[in-house]
């Protein structure tokens, strides 16, 4: 093992001790570093220089890897780079390398009238419906990501209305539920008669429980009730965390408050959501500051 391999297993066991990084971070992490250490053949940090980074970068283009995913890439490096600085290394800077620039996709959302038809169409009684409906209902009520809401056990506290999440990075927030939201999954559980933890169950094709629901039959669910409801587009879970995210911006929350309920780690995650309360904004605008000029 030369230099720079010692040295990066030292900086994958600090992102897990000292930082508190999840296993999933350092594997990504330790994939994008270990392929820029293959692929440049660098020996010691000595070796990480304007040229070998140039030439990298150059080396992911080609081979046709999307700009996010370069990011990724350099992300790391950068971040490996201010630890070496951190343990007395001379290295490259960290800010001598940008980052690639992203071309940022349109946010889709939902309309109001969209979501509440969604919202409404699991209407029987039935324990699918049931569970659809509490699935909807928490969805936009809290903004969970996908994978929170397929990993929330059924313990959790309906009178409170509050639910602590661990999130991306391991980190823990709370999110709370709506009054419809609350409803729905009492009325859910109440249909339950299993001792599967889970909250969230999957379903036989005689509604029978077969475990914790997975994340793609939560896709397949909300896909399936949003042509039920007539909606053309294609319905993802994301886009219900998107529409909560901007609802909360439109009625007057604040970007720190919306950062803090979606768990983001950086507020910038969370400001690609105020170009879509622009619109909103300009209406507001039009409306009462164009009064003064009549």
């Amino acid at each position: 093992m030369n230099e720079v391999e010692t040295l990066l297993k030292d900086y994958l066991d600090y992102l897990t001790i000292e930082r508190g990084r999840s296993l999933k971070t350092r594997e990504n992490y330790e994939r994008y570093l270990r392929k820029f250490i293959s692929e440049t053949n660098v020996r010691s940090p000595k070796d990480i220089n304007d040229r070998v980074v140039r030439d990298f970068r150059l080396m992911l283009a080609k081979q046709s890897i999307k700009k996010i995913t370069q990011s990724y890439y350099i992300i790391a490096l950068r971040n490996f780079l201010k630890y070496l600085i951190k343990q007395g290394n001379k290295v490259l800077s960290p800010e001598t390398i940008d980052l690639p620039k992203v071309v940022r996709r349109d946010i889709e959302v939902l309309t109001y009238e969209e979501l509440e038809r969604l919202l409404k169409i699991p209407d029987g009684n039935s324990i699918r419906d049931l569970r659809d409906r509490a699935i909807l209902e928490i969805f936009f009520s809290t903004g969970l990501r996908l994978s929170e809401l397929c990993n929330l056990n059924r313990s959790l506290d309906l009178k409170r209305g509050e639910v602590s999440v661990r999130g991306k990075g391991d980190k823990l927030r709370v999110v709370f539920l709506s009054d419809g939201a609350r409803k729905a999954t009492k009325d859910y559980l109440d249909k339950r008669i299993d001792a599967e933890e889970a909250l969230f169950v999957g379903l036989s094709k005689s509604d029978e429980v077969i475990g914790r629901i997975t994340p793609r039959t939560v896709q397949r669910l909300i896909g399936f009730r949003a042509r039920e409801a007539g909606i053309a587009k294609r319905v993802h879970p994301h886009q219900i965390r998107h529409s909560f995210a901007t609802d909360l911006l439109i009625n007057g929350a604040d970007l720190r408050s919306v950062q803090e309920l979606l768990g983001h780690a950086n507020i910038s995650t969370t400001q690609v959501y105020t170009h879509i309360t622009n619109k909103e904004l300009r209406e507001v605008h039009q409306a009462f500051h164009g009064r003064r000029r009549k």
